[in-house]
């Protein structure tokens, strides 16, 4: 049987699995979902179509799956999906999606949420995030794997954020930040690659070196932004992480590309 304490209050038409703990004073709603291993450490309010994946475990004052912070929701049916082995801190909160995005905000596996940060309604975000103290995310943000987001950092909604991206600590995120970019300042630049997290991730010397030849002609090289993404695709069609930044670049986006600062 779950282990629930006495002071919780657990709608009796939640699914529980059978190993979840859950703490004192916590409140779950009746269309939660609760996987394996899930432990809800104490405070905890979670509400709304809301699934949470295996082994997360979700601290004091949290809460998940409430109405989004958006004037158009009408209370739709929307869902907040939250993957396995997620660590969500103190005062997280995290919203379902909208009828005016995908109904739903998915949230992969293995991403810690820091105190207080922020996911809007109808974000997505992969696998390996790491959110540092109240960061934020607007609505319909995307964001990629192996991403870290510095504390305080801010992100407008519909903006795209690459694989294996950093973004500095209060930094204002308003572009779509190509995958392996690093970007900061108050109204955040691109400022290269992070070669931190690709050393951290395993990618060799090569592949590095590659990659800043790649983005020194993206960036730096002659022509309009499509002529310099056309001859990277040609120059580098055989270089997987290269082609992953070219068909960033290339999607359908409400935003153009985060760029260096101006000399």
């Amino acid at each position: 049987m779950p282990e629930i304490h006495s002071t919780a209050i657990i709608d009796p038409k939640a699914t529980i699995a059978d190993n979840v703990k859950i703490g004192s004073y916590c409140v779950v709603g009746a269309d939660v979902t609760l996987a394996d291993n899930v432990e809800l450490k104490s405070h905890v309010a979670i509400d709304g179509f809301t699934s949470i994946g295996a082994n997360t475990v979700v601290y004091p004052f949290a809460s998940i799956g409430h109405a989004p912070q958006d004037l158009k929701f009408k209370g739709e049916k929307s869902r907040l999906i939250i993957g396995e082995n997620n660590t969500i801190r103190e005062h997280v909160t995290m919203n379902p999606g909208t009828a005016d995005g995908a109904m739903e905000t998915v949230i992969g596996n293995n991403n810690l949420f820091m105190m207080a940060t922020h996911v809007a309604h109808d974000c997505v975000i992969g696998n390996n995030v790491i959110m540092a103290n109240n960061a934020t995310l607007g609505g319909h943000v995307v964001v990629g794997n192996n991403v870290l987001i510095g504390g305080l950092a801010a992100v407008h909604q519909f903006v795209r954020i690459g694989d294996f991206a950093v973004i500095g600590g209060m930094s204002g995120v308003e572009n779509d930040i190509i995958p392996y970019g690093r970007v900061k300042g108050e109204r955040a630049f691109l400022a290269g690659l992070n070669l931190v997290g690709l050393e951290r991730s395993g990618f060799s010397k090569d592949q590095v070196r590659e990659l800043q030849r790649a983005y020194g002609q993206l960036f730096n090289g002659e022509g309009t932004l499509n002529e310099r993404i056309s001859s990277v695709e040609t120059k580098y069609q055989d270089h997987q992480q290269i082609g992953k930044i070219v068909d960033f670049a290339k999607a359908e986006r409400h935003f153009s590309l985060c760029q260096p600062q101006k000399k």
